[in-house]
């Protein structure tokens, strides 16, 4: 990452914020999680107004003086902004290309076309995967969602047998895998490599989103068995198109920047000499910012100009992606801020202690820390935020391997039973027409498997890497 990393923030904070014990710096902890916590579940109040007075809350609690505090957040929110702030925006660009262009719709149905009944759910997972991989889980499933229900209607499919594969799909990518906002900050926060990252978070999701896609829709088809309701099947974006890209260039222009940045990872590991010039050439365009650039300049030509699109259309385009995800950027620099006053009001050092007075894994102590506080705010992203500033510490002496673990952890933590304070419980309530038990037993069962069986598959390459 470009940004400063954890270390060098907390080594330029000369001295802890405030002078606290460890006793009141986990009272100052928890009143401000507490604050954020009512601001948005009570009072409906914006992530990015509840992160910054609960920022400045803690601070207040712990002691510390404001004008320390203030400086705290506002670096943090600097740092963080600048460290993921661009690749957000960039993966906002080649997503909304992706969707606009039909591009996406090619994927879906070149795949449909070549399945039988049987295989469908699979089909399903492997589309969601695909598609997950540069779109954010809000835009995914609006995506997605009418392809869900028109392949139920015509298949005379139950809507769980083919919509959970779909939800997993999207949920694993959002959890796991950058280039999506949790997983960047994650990584940033604990100063972990993003290509390894990226390639041990293939590993885990794969056999997760198995397990909790195809497999689980079995079950979850005979406890909430209902068909797609009808009013809930919208325009397909491409059919005002009159063309639309290829299935293999599309595909290409997706995978392009997970391809280059597992390419640096690998020469990394197998040449290990920064001044080779191999190593030299995959630095520069296996870095998140080129790689993820490059798909984007790729995918105006493959997926727009493909599509028809003029240059106006294009910068058009271009321009709708980037208004959606202010909140978003907003979001995770204030869940940055409040990381960074965190690890300035000495909290690390807390945790630190506290992991070693109770023997408390680092890989199950950063999975219990966004699990709690994602049943507390119901935000995926702002779970993965805190956790990732809160078990910050623990990652200073562990391996490339386990810290990029560690941040996997965070992110299966963050995915634990999404309920009545989450946004994406709500999505899925509507569009499927369930009830709220019923989504309980759907979706929040998934999202729960998910957390865990995510969070196994981690601890069992912790034991052998």
């Amino acid at each position: 990452m470009t940004s400063l990393s954890v270390e060098t923030l907390a080594a330029d904070a000369v001295e802890p914020i405030t002078s606290a014990g460890n006793a009141q710096l986990g009272i100052a902890v928890l009143a401000g999680i507490a604050v954020i916590v009512l601001l948005i579940t009570k009072l409906r109040m914006h992530a990015f107004l509840a992160l910054t007075i609960g920022s400045l809350a803690l601070g207040s609690f712990a002691g510390a003086a404001p004008a320390k505090t203030i400086a705290s957040f506002t670096a943090g929110l600097g740092s963080t902004v600048a460290g993921v702030g661009v690749l957000i925006a960039l993966g906002a660009i080649l997503g909304k290309l992706l969707a606009d262009s039909g591009g996406a719709d090619q994927i879906v149905d070149t795949i449909l076309a070549r399945t039988g009944k049987r295989a469908m759910p699979w089909a399903m997972v492997l589309i969601a995967s695909v598609i997950g991989l540069p779109l954010f889980f809000e835009v995914g499933i609006v995506l997605l969602i009418p392809v869900v229900l028109l392949v139920a209607k015509r298949g005379n499919y139950s809507l769980m047998r083919i919509g959970i594969p779909a939800l997993a799909g999207l949920s694993v990518m959002h959890g796991l895998i950058p280039p999506h906002p949790g997983p960047l900050v994650a990584i940033d926060a604990l100063d972990a490599n993003l290509g390894v990252t990226l390639a041990l978070g293939v590993v885990v999701a794969i056999p997760t989103v198995i397990i909790a896609g195809p497999v689980f829709s079995r079950y979850a088809a005979r406890w909430v068995d209902i068909q797609a309701p009808e009013k809930m099947i919208p325009q397909r974006p491409s059919e005002e198109l009159e063309r639309r890209p290829g299935f293999g260039a599309t595909l290409a222009t997706i995978l392009l920047p997970v391809v280059l940045m597992l390419v640096k990872a690998f020469v990394d590991i197998v040449v290990d000499d920064p001044e080779q010039g191999l190593q030299k050439v995959t630095d520069v365009i296996g870095s998140p910012l080129i790689a993820l650039l490059a798909a984007v300049l790729v995918g105006m030509v493959t997926l727009g100009r493909a599509a028809g699109f003029t240059r106006a259309r294009l910068s058009t385009t271009v321009e709708k992606s980037l208004a959606p995800i202010a909140g978003v950027l907003l979001i995770v620099g204030a869940g940055g801020g409040f990381k960074q006053t965190l690890i300035d009001a000495g909290v690390g050092q807390m945790i630190l202690d506290f992991s070693e007075d109770w023997s408390i894994p680092a890989l199950l102590l950063g999975w219990l820390i966004a699990v709690a506080i994602r049943l507390a705010t119901g935000s995926a992203t702002v779970a993965t935020i805190s956790a990732a500033g809160l078990v910050a510490p623990l990652a200073a002496d562990m391996s490339t391997a386990h810290a990029a673990l560690l941040v996997l952890a965070v992110g299966a933590g963050s995915l634990f039973f999404s309920h009545v304070n989450d946004a994406g419980f709500w999505l899925v309530k509507e569009y499927f027409g369930m009830d709220v038990g019923q989504t309980v037993k759907t979706w929040s069962v998934m999202e729960t498997i998910i957390s865990v069986a995510s969070l196994l598959f981690i601890l069992l390459l912790s034991l052998v890497l």
